[in-house]
């Protein structure tokens, strides 16, 4: 891209990223996104959890700095940073829920981003980048070379030196990496791996629009469904075709082989313990970024699979046929609103259509309940008479109570340290000592699929687990297949 005045005339006015920099609330809503998205690596939040964070993060400014300051309440920011003009924050409803949902835009980002490399750093490796472009440049000039004798000659001479590194071990002269090379590679690893999470939410919406295109094409189509199908079903798998597709595609399938990721956690560990690395104080989240990359790698996934099925059912429609002029009225509607997509949204603060709300509120006087004083028990002065029964009180003192608040609490910790973990390792970690009740109590807490406010729950038939206790002085042990907590969404 060319920086001439034209260009970032265009991208001051127009780029999400420049104006959040320029926004007057730039510290406001860029210390809240940071909160709240980025140091917890969350994807999508519910309104009402925003709302609730973003009321008290407001209380406390306004403390510091006059109600003046920021005047307007946590809904009200939400919906202005999620404006089309904005683009700061992506508003949209999940499919079975009627609450909105907001999440990062790629463009805000990637300002964040910018923000953090103003930061002066302690430490500036530059030998792991030279080797990383010389080793790229090796990729690109052998994987571009059809002279299988280049090949070959290449593979010998990289053989030739791993054999001299395996003789030179052999006598005992291994070459080890110094504290400046080791803080080097690690500070390019950790700049590599937060870079490539953030990749995730552009990758989503480049795939986005690639669907959109397709969908312009289908609401300005003016032939029949016959020759529109032609037209379509051609570039029915360009999501899944295109450059972004296909390198997520081979980057997700890397990522999913269970020894790449046992490899790529035991090889992590290993260097979080070094003493050099110790020094650099790494970020916490480091030491799960393999975890993050799989869980905003599946949302991906799920995305583009939502995309595809709404693509297909959007070509099934039957109504084509049913009610043509109704689709061909509704048709001519969406074509138009595209023609005045920019026109309509070209002035800061204009609406296309406003609702003051989406049903009417009534309610009746009577309808409202009467008051109903409270009712006074009346207790008659009376002598109590010793009964003459005689009762075995050892039943009173004999109940079982379980506190299922306690084992819930239990599982939720345990599922801040692991995305998963299993029935045998939780009474490991906390014995049972009511017995049988206290192990009916966890598996009361959900059955298979369903999932509570914190864990989903999973039964897997095929491994068998055995769970032991002690027992008024007696050892009991029970077999049963193995049930996995995991960690919820």
């Amino acid at each position: 891209m060319s920086l001439d005045y034209q260009t970032l005339e265009y991208l001051r006015q127009h780029n999400p990223a420049w104006r959040l920099l320029t926004s007057p609330h730039a510290p406001l809503m860029i210390s809240f996104f940071q909160k709240v998205f980025i140091a917890k690596n969350a994807r999508i939040l519910p309104q009402s959890d925003l709302v609730e964070t973003l009321e008290d993060e407001l209380f406390h400014l306004r403390d510091l700095l006059g109600d003046d300051k920021l005047p307007k309440s946590a809904l009200e920011y939400l919906n202005d940073w999620s404006a089309t003009e904005k683009g700061w924050l992506r508003k949209f409803y999940r499919q079975g829920t009627d609450e909105p949902q907001f999440d990062l835009t790629p463009a805000t980002e990637k300002a964040i981003a910018w923000l953090e490399t103003l930061s002066q750093k302690s430490f500036v490796g530059t030998e792991s980048r030279l080797l990383m472009l010389f080793d790229l440049l090796r990729q690109l000039s052998e994987g571009s070379d059809e002279d299988p004798e280049v090949r070959l000659q290449e593979l010998k001479k990289r053989r030739d030196a791993i054999d001299a590194e395996i003789a030179q071990v052999s006598m005992g002269n291994v070459t080890l990496l110094d504290d400046t090379a080791i803080k080097d590679r690690f500070m390019q690893f950790n700049q590599q791996a937060r870079e490539l999470l953030f990749d995730f939410r552009e990758v989503e919406q480049n795939f986005r629009q690639l669907d959109r295109r397709v969908r312009e094409r289908i609401a300005t189509w003016e032939g029949n469904k016959g020759q529109l199908l032609v037209e379509i079903m051609g570039e029915r798998d360009a999501i899944a075709d295109s450059d972004q597709g296909a390198s997520f595609r081979a980057f997700w399938d890397f990522l999913m082989s269970p020894q790449r990721q046992e490899e790529f956690g035991e090889h992590l560990a290993k260097v979080l313990e070094l003493p050099a690395i110790d020094e650099l104080r790494p970020d916490k989240r480091i030491r799960r970024i393999h975890y993050d990359w799989l869980e905003a790698g599946e949302y991906t996934q799920r995305t583009v699979a939502q995309l595809s099925q709404q693509l297909r059912r959007f070509l099934d429609d039957q109504a084509w046929l049913e009610n043509r002029r109704i689709m061909d009225i509704l048709h001519g509607i969406e074509g138009k609103t595209l023609k005045l997509r920019e026109s309509l949204f070209s002035s800061a603060g204009q609406d296309f259509m406003s609702l003051d709300d989406t049903s009417a509120s009534i309610e009746l006087p009577m309808e409202r309940p009467l008051y109903q004083p409270p009712v006074k028990p009346v207790i008659d002065n009376i002598k109590l008479d010793d009964g003459d029964e005689s009762l075995d009180s050892r039943a009173l003192f004999a109940q079982t109570i379980v506190d299922k608040a306690a084992i819930a609490q239990h599982i939720r910790q345990s599922l801040q340290q692991e995305s998963q973990v299993s029935l045998q390792a939780l009474c490991l970690s906390r014995p049972l000592s009511q017995g049988l009740a206290e192990l009916l109590a966890y598996l009361e807490l959900g059955e298979e699929g369903q999932s509570s406010e914190r864990f989903t729950i999973l039964i897997d038939e095929e491994i068998e687990d055995s769970i032991t206790w002690q027992l008024d002085g007696e050892q009991r042990q029970v077999r049963m297949p193995r049930v996995l907590y995991l960690r919820g969404r």
